[in-house]
C-alpha cells in the first residue's frame, strides 16, 4: 500500500536526487563517466558590462556543465542596445567556456518576443520550439558548436 503527498521536503528532495543519479549512472555510460570529474559540476559563469559609475549596462549569467555552456540570462539596457554589447557578452562567455573550460557546445532558451533572431545571427541553430510556453508565447531552444 502507498500514499501520495504534496509539499516541499528538502530531505526527500535530496533522496529523490540521489536515487535519480543512481538510476542515471546505471543507465548511461556517458553520465557514469562524468561522475567525479569537473564536467559533472555546474560551474557558474558571468560576464558584465559596467558604466563609468559601475552601473549595470548589460550582463550574461550562465553555467558550464558536461562540456556545454548554458546561457541562462543575457540582457543589455535599452539605452545601449544596438551597440554590439550583446554580441560581446556572448562572445566572451563562449570564449571562456571553450578556452578555459573545454566546452564544445552552447545552448540557450529564449522567447519569441526576446532574441531568437539575435542568437541565430550569432551562429545558433533552433533545435526546438515550444508553443504556448507560457500561453500566447513560444519558447525557442538554440544550440551552437563552439569548436
Amino acid at each position: 500500500m502507498f500514499r501520495i503527498e504534496t509539499g516541499v521536503d528538502k530531505e526527500r528532495s535530496a533522496l529523490l536526487l540521489a536515487h535519480l543519479q543512481d538510476s542515471n549512472n546505471a543507465a548511461s555510460p556517458v553520465i557514469r563517466a562524468m561522475r567525479g570529474t569537473v564536467e559533472e559540476r555546474e560551474v557558474p559563469l558571468a560576464v558584465w558590462v559596467l558604466g563609468r559609475t559601475d552601473d549595470l549596462i548589460g550582463g550574461l549569467a550562465g553555467h558550464t556543465w558536461g562540456r556545454w555552456l548554458h546561457v541562462n540570462h543575457l540582457w543589455v539596457s535599452e539605452d545601449h542596445q544596438g551597440a554590439g554589447l550583446g554580441t560581446r557578452l556572448l562572445g566572451e562567455a563562449e570564449r571562456i567556456a571553450r578556452e578555459e573550460r573545454g566546452c564544445l557546445n552552447s545552448r540557450v532558451e529564449t522567447w519569441d518576443f526576446q532574441a531568437p533572431g539575435f542568437y541565430r545571427g550569432q551562429g545558433y541553430d533552433v533545435v526546438s520550439v515550444i508553443p504556448d510556453y507560457p500561453q500566447g508565447a513560444k519558447e525557442f531552444t538554440l544550440t551552437k558548436r563552439l569548436t
